[in-house]
């Protein structure tokens, strides 16, 4: 199961309905995921295989050894789906 952290700057709208479209994408692809939003401050310490945020807060987040992948949108299903298909991919085929 890839464990999954979207990050906005508070925590509140952008990043759970960020998660919201995630879990959608990783159900239609059949991905086992578990998705959990976070404000930026607070997901600095999330154990995790995958952050996923907007590129302004992206160069901001420290990767480590889980990756961190740049969206366009917070709302956009396709350009969320297009931006971390390549990135679903990996993991699972890590996994």
């Amino acid at each position: 199961m890839i464990r999954i952290v979207t990050v906005c700057g508070n925590g509140i709208g952008s990043s759970l309905m960020l998660k919201m479209k995630i879990e959608e994408i990783c159900q239609e692809l059949g991905i086992a995921a578990h998705v959990e939003s976070s404000d930026f401050n607070a997901a600095q310490g999330k154990d995790c295989d995958l952050m996923v945020t907007v590129k302004e807060l992206a160069s901001q987040l420290k990767s480590g050894k889980r990756k961190v992948a740049t969206i366009r949108s917070y709302v956009n299903k396709k350009k969320i789906k297009e931006d971390l298909l390549p990135v679903l991919q990996e993991l699972t085929a890590q996994n």
